[in-house]
């Protein structure tokens, strides 16, 4: 019952710390942005832990515990994304507004808000519901509690962390919730890898493939593992957000810098670990056959935590990262809920519903809205059979519908009104359609007319290329309209 009350003590740390903060917000600036007063060393720990969600800890180790390292390219989609990300952090910063939507609307119009909007939702609303999905799987761990009942209860305390201080209490926990993920999966990969016998028996265990960089795949899956995190990257609504919040520029682009170490080093050591653990397990003839599933495999860290003496680690050290998992599926959760609500509350409500509302009256709004997509989260659950299919879905929503149009707001002066629009409405338009196709398909005919990690591909590929013709076909946007874009960052 150890593991239980650690993990019990940790999440009453967090919820009292979001209450805390509560009685700190005065206005919607407080909730949405902490007051644009954020800390460079804050906001590499918020932009970690929210990059580091249950995508990475379950999903990416999963698929490194079935195909080995190559699962590397899907965790490189987002480094050189991020890094891509350095030359634009005191752009956004300098933009200083509080949603994606606002960039939209601002380069473009007011459907690109609108449409902008529903894709952010659709997404964030799926990797939130894989967070609560997570935490069902911790739940049943360490205490035997059902996991849907883990769902609910993880989704209860999600909602209500993030509605209480907004991000205020997100960026003021990331900074503890970073520092334990990282010393969690440091300190456990060298141990792991020593104690079940090194390199000597990782060999003696694992296929070959495992070692090579595209394992038993080619190029093509390579690709469809590394587009999906890098598009979404690209445009994850999250980051900007918290860009927005940053003190000013200068703040916004160091933390960039410490983000993609952060992000290369423990996204390798998840990796790492996953594979180093289910050379251990899947040696153990009781086990032999258990993490060869998609769906069990993406418990194979969760499981190495609380069965850490069976692979020489010390209790201590198990007790630390699931403490560590704890905080990837909560703070993740946090932001990618606090991101939709933000937008349906500014991008919806208050610009086309109530123009004049403020004060307190916008942070009861917003969460109001941090309830109702709770709920739509733990709907969307249930609508895929495995969290690398339900990541890979979200990260092409975001990607294909949002990236190319915003990336062409900072980077090319010729993109036109319409050229964007077009642009969002294909992108999330060819997602949702083969995304639907394949639930039917999947239903009738126990197939899918395209899997979840090739979908970026046909998508992304059209969204781009409408964003350039519709631009090239249509007359040239007033200077006005791209000048802000261009202004130099203020230091």
């Amino acid at each position: 019952m150890i593991f239980f009350w650690v993990v019990i003590a940790y999440l009453i740390l967090l919820m009292g710390i979001s209450i805390w903060k509560s009685f700190m917000v005065k206005n919607q600036e407080d909730f949405m942005v902490a007051g644009r007063k954020v800390s460079t060393a804050k906001l590499v720990g918020t932009l970690l832990c929210t990059w580091l969600g249950s995508g990475s800890l379950l999903a990416g180790a999963g698929l490194a515990a079935n195909v080995g390292f190559s699962e590397l390219w899907m965790a490189a989609g987002a480094w050189v994304g991020i890094i891509i990300v350095f030359f634009l952090a005191g752009k956004v910063r300098g933009i200083a507004e509080f949603t994606v939507p606002d960039i939209l609307e601002l380069r473009y119009n007011k459907w690109a808000r609108i449409l902008g909007t529903f894709v952010i939702v659709i997404a964030y609303t799926t990797i939130v519901g894989y967070q609560f999905k997570a935490g069902g799987f911790v739940l049943d761990l360490v205490a035997g509690i059902p996991e849907w009942q883990g769902v609910i209860l993880t989704a209860a305390f999600i909602v209500l962390f993030t509605a209480f201080a907004g991000m205020l209490s997100i960026v003021s926990v990331d900074i503890i919730n970073g520092a334990v993920i990282s010393a969690a999966v440091v300190i456990a990969v060298p141990i792991v890898f020593l104690n079940i016998g090194g390199t000597e028996h990782l060999t003696a265990t694992l296929d070959p493939s495992h070692f090579q960089i595209f394992g038993d795949n080619n190029f093509f899956w390579a690709m469809g593992i590394f587009l999906p995190p890098f598009f979404l990257l690209l445009g994850e609504s999250n980051m900007y957000q918290k860009f927005f919040s940053a003190k000013n520029e200068k703040s916004a682009k160091k933390a960039v810098v410490w983000w993609v170490i952060g992000t290369i080093v423990v996204e390798t050591a998840l990796a790492s670990l996953a594979i180093f653990a289910f050379s251990h397990f899947n040696a153990l003839d009781h086990l032999s056959e258990f993490f060869l599933s998609a769906e069990n495999s993406e418990r194979i860290i969760l499981h190495t935590a609380r069965y850490s003496t069976e692979v020489g680690m010390p209790v201590w050290t198990g007790l630390l990262l699931i403490c560590a998992s704890v905080a990837i599926i909560t703070s993740t959760g946090n932001s990618f809920l606090l991101t939709p609500s933000t937008n349906l509350t500014r991008d919806i409500y208050q610009r086309f519903i109530n123009p004049n509302v403020g004060g307190k009256r916008i942070i009861f709004i917003q969460r109001g809205m941090v309830v109702v997509l709770g709920f739509l989260a733990y709907l969307l659950l249930t609508q895929f059979s495995t969290i690398l299919a339900m990541a890979l879905t979200a990260y092409t929503m975001v990607g294909a519908g949002l990236t190319p149009a915003l990336l062409a707001a900072f980077l090319w002066k010729r993109v036109t009104v319409a050229g964007g629009v077009s642009s969002i409405a294909t992108g999330m338009g060819v997602t949702l359609f083969i995304t639907i196709v394949n639930s039917v398909m999947m239903n009738t005919r126990g197939a899918q007319l395209l899997d979840e990690q090739y979908i970026i591909l046909p998508a992304a590929s059209l969204s781009i290329a409408v964003l350039i013709i519709v631009s090239l076909l249509t007359p040239p946007d007033p200077v006005k309209k791209w000048e802000r874009f261009y202004a130099k960052p203020t230091q």
